[in-house]
């Protein structure tokens, strides 16, 4: 095939979940319907949760000119991709070693986590038709609205603290393991092995609880907290979190993990990652998520869909820590040449995929350097021109565009109100 541009608008897909944002009030369906999807008309009863950009065979993306699936652009294209990714990353085939989305949460997602490399190629090769990848699944969240999340195990004293103050989540724990637990509460070492082997017997109690015990727990707690009766230690926004979890998925065994995980609210531009064996649930709000390209999940509570709790049991890695240990603060992009308040980089401790954000006020621009991989980027506010050598496009919101490795690109505002694009792109490891 002749040689393409090396940067080119492409088709984004929605997925509809039923946790997702309904209508126009979701952002997901927003971008679809400002970008013209083909065929796309947005139903404001149906709930929208998420846009894929990427080459996942679940639901690619095409190359908007063409209609060709990316990956099989890509992988008749390779110089697209660079070199070094191609290695490194096993590209040949033309996949993107990430995926890129657009998630819109009105109902919360599951108590869930996703397993490492080697954990996520024993489920496949043992339960294909659950585990639809041999690939983990590290990723990151960048809240563009307010955003709240259950994110990793709380630290050990915090939970304990509710195991004083809350009777009915103490009453799900046998009570060897609870005393256990509260004695190492207090450790110097909470990442110690005894402290490990203490928090995961309690947590996998809890998932374990027998279903007469969760409901009359939750049916004792509900009540008090329907009534305004609450005990010393119980904080405010966790009452609240129960009492809209219940409301969500009643009688679920994990409304009581709000007592054992961090509750955080992201502001937008503030983000966290999550590594494999991470326990984490996302609450509410709208955010850009990057992850490897995988679509492995494993599941345990706050779901209709099938659980696991075996798998996530052993596989979590029990770390307890205070939330800021899963947030990714953003530093100064590479530029071209000085320093840019413009491009902000989110970097997570993981090789497949880095985000920027770039916000233009009017009549500004933003040069990037060629970058040794392939980016995908949207525009979630605004207009502008995207330009490479002689070359230009122009883009507007909901727009979904691919750059190719090596390519310099520079961002212009050509709208009124402030230009926003998210660039996910990926780089040798030794280059990032």
């Amino acid at each position: 095939m002749s040689k393409g541009p090396s940067v080119f608008k492409i088709i984004p897909t929605t997925q509809q979940y039923d946790w997702g944002r309904t209508g126009r009030s979701s952002k997901v369906a927003e971008f679809a319907e400002a970008s013209q999807i083909p065929g796309f008309k947005v139903d404001e009863s149906a709930p929208y949760a998420e846009l894929w950009m990427g080459t996942h065979t679940k639901s690619p993306s095409h190359v908007r000119s063409s209609n060709q699936v990316l990956s099989e652009y890509l992988g008749k294209q390779p110089e697209l991709l660079g070199g070094s990714i191609v290695q490194e990353f096993g590209a040949g085939n033309g996949n993107l070693p990430f995926l890129f989305k657009v998630l819109s949460i009105e109902k919360a997602l599951s108590i869930q986590s996703h397993p490492d490399k080697k954990t996520a190629e024993k489920l496949h090769a043992e339960q294909a038709d659950i585990y639809k990848d041999p690939n983990h699944k590290p990723e990151m969240a960048l809240a563009i609205t307010p955003f709240r999340a259950l994110c990793g195990f709380r630290p050990l004293n915090e939970i304990a603290a509710y195991l004083h103050s809350t009777p009915e989540f103490k009453a799900m724990i046998p009570p060897t393991i609870v005393d256990e637990f509260l004695s190492l509460s207090d450790s110097k070492t909470p990442d110690g092995p005894a402290e490990k082997a203490a928090l995961k017997n309690l947590f996998s109690s809890l998932m374990t609880a027998e279903e007469k015990d969760i409901k009359e727990q939750l049916a004792s707690l509900l009540k008090r907290y329907k009534a305004g009766e609450t005990h010393d230690g119980e904080d405010g926004d966790v009452v609240k979190l129960v009492l809209r979890l219940d409301s969500q998925f009643p009688g679920d065994i994990g409304i009581f993990c709000v007592y054992v995980l961090n509750y955080i609210h992201l502001n937008p531009g503030q983000a966290i990652f999550l590594g494999a064996g991470e326990p984490h649930a996302y609450i509410s709000g709208e955010c850009m998520e990057c992850m490897a390209n995988s679509d492995n999940v494993i599941r345990a509570g706050l779901t209709p869909k099938l659980r696991d709790i075996p798998n996530l049991v052993s596989g979590l890695t029990y770390t307890a820590s205070v939330p800021t240990k899963h947030t990714v603060k953003p530093r100064a992009f590479k530029p071209a040449s000085k320093a840019s308040s413009a491009s902000a980089l989110y970097d997570p401790p993981i090789p497949e995929f880095s985000v920027v954000q770039v916000k233009l006020s009017e009549g500004r621009k933003e040069e990037h350097p060629p970058l040794g991989g392939p980016s995908i980027a949207i525009v979630t506010e605004g207009k502008g021109k995207v330009s490479w050598g002689d070359e230009s496009l122009d883009v507007r919101l909901g727009e979904v565009f691919f750059i190719g490795a090596a390519s310099g690109v520079t961002f212009k505002n050509e709208g009124e109100g402030r230009l926003t694009i998210y660039r996910a792109y990926v780089e040798a490891d030794v280059d990032k």
